[in-house]
């Protein structure tokens, strides 16, 4: 009787937990091993599949026994065991990587620097709206390798984020999507903005001529990417600068998406979200839902009707005429960019977290223009300190979100705007930016 194949998984997270249910499902022999402690709801996950795991700490002969390692994201290249991975020759994949060989479902694979969950859950939603069987995967909601395991979808929209594409080999969306790109992770990737960019770019690496690729038109980096390198699939850009001969642009303050003689029209008026990164993101949307031949009628009522994602520019309350602002996955220097602009009162605005090899400068003209007192939330605050001392008034250092919120609270007058866009991950005082997001929400209602 032939071996069975061992796949060891390092991290039992949302994506480890679900690997390890497909590796069981499709015959593997499974070890999960977690650096940290196991969530109580992940571990009842793997008793109940009968999976072998251990915790805080890697037991290394089980590990470097396998023949297939999937390590989870958030575990580095560095990290000592992949480094033995490496070393013995056994191969070290993504959950994507994995789960893709099980699946014969359209895929639909967002990455990019800013925008990703935006332009994901309003794909879906266009298919859900659409009828379609379409599940929302990725960095978001259930891991692709548990829905894989577990049912049968027939398109999968999915967030994929530079980490999940370092572990791929073969994985191939049919809709690749990118939508911009911005210094992101660079502690990541050896403080080298060009290594970041070409992981980025990996979405696209197995596309082939039956393939389609739809990019920001207007992002310089992408441009010169592309300019480059030999891209095998179909290419259709998106731009809110140039009239395109194919793609999606706009004239007369009309969104215009063109891949066939069939265009689709909108005012940009009627979108549910306003602002020009969404604007991109409702492009990028309504083009990969038109390759997928749904109707023009229902692409432009969910764009009418989308509402945006949590945690991104998420309206909270309003206490004594301030409004407060839930921005917690804007995790980059570029991404709170957009929320500073997005602002029109004078805004107290709360940052901090795990610096990820940041360059603040380019927000020096906006901070300037619009906010009057900064509030630092980490465990380090020393660069935004440096940063930001002289540029505002006021910048007050705090550890806890329900400080930084009554400090907001105190600072602010009627008509501004207290703003959560942390620009750093969150993981020195809180599980994710979710974590952090509800927290901010839950010591605003607390007021």
């Amino acid at each position: 009787m032939k071996k069975k194949q061992k796949i060891a998984i390092l991290g039992a997270g949302e994506s480890g937990v679900g690997t390890a249910v497909l590796g069981k499902k499709e015959g593997f022999e499974v070890f999960v091993s977690d650096f940290g402690k196991i969530k109580e709801k992940y571990k009842q996950v793997l008793l109940h599949h009968e999976i072998k795991w251990e915790e805080e700490g890697h037991t290394e002969t089980e590990i470097l026994s396998a023949d297939l390692v999937m390590k989870s994201p958030g575990i580095p290249e560095t990290a000592s065991i992949v480094l033995q991975l490496k070393e013995k020759g056994i191969k070290v994949i993504s959950e994507i990587e994995f789960a893709f060989a099980f699946t014969n479902a359209t895929i639909i694979g967002i990455t990019g620097s800013n925008g990703k969950t935006t332009v994901a859950t309003m794909t879906h939603q266009i298919l859900k709206d659409a009828s379609k069987n379409a599940a929302l995967a990725g960095n978001i909601g259930k891991s692709f390798a548990m829905q894989v395991a577990s049912e049968n979808f027939d398109e999968y929209v999915w967030e994929l984020s530079s980490f999940q594409l370092d572990g791929i080999e073969n994985f191939a969306p049919h809709i690749a999507i990118l939508t911009n790109l911005s210094p992101d992770h660079l502690d990541r990737y050896e403080n080298d903005y060009s290594k970041y960019i070409d992981s980025k770019f990996r979405i696209i690496m197995n596309q082939t001529k039956e393939d389609y690729f739809i990019y920001d038109a207007d992002d310089k980096m992408i441009l010169e990417w592309l300019s480059k390198n030999t891209i095998k699939s179909q290419l259709l850009p998106f731009s809110v600068t140039k009239i395109l001969e194919k793609g999606a642009h706009i004239k007369n303050n009309e969104l215009i998406i063109k891949i066939d003689n069939n265009p689709l029209t909108m005012p940009i008026t009627k979108l549910g979200l306003q602002g020009q990164h969404n604007v991109k993101n409702a492009m990028a949307a309504s083009t990969a839902s038109k390759l997928l031949s749904i109707r023009k009628e229902t692409i432009r009522q969910s764009l009418e009707n989308f509402q945006g994602v949590e945690h991104r520019l998420e309206n909270v309350l309003k206490i004594n005429n301030v409004r407060y602002i839930n921005d917690s996955k804007g995790t980059n220097v570029n991404a709170t960019y957009y929320a500073l602009d997005s602002m029109e009162a004078p805004t107290v605005w709360i940052v901090g977290g795990v610096d990820k090899g940041n360059d603040y400068s380019e927000l020096f003209p906006l901070v300037n223009e619009k906010v009057k007192a900064i509030i630092c939330l980490g465990v380090d605050n020393d660069k935004i300190v440096k940063a930001f001392g002289n540029v505002v008034d006021i910048l007050v250092e705090t550890h806890s979100m329900e400080d930084a919120v009554q400090v907001a609270y105190r600072l602010s007058k009627r008509g501004d705007n207290v703003l959560l866009s942390p620009a750093c991950a969150s993981f020195d005082l809180f599980e994710d930016y979710e974590d952090r997001g509800r927290q901010f929400k839950n010591a605003v209602r607390h007021l």
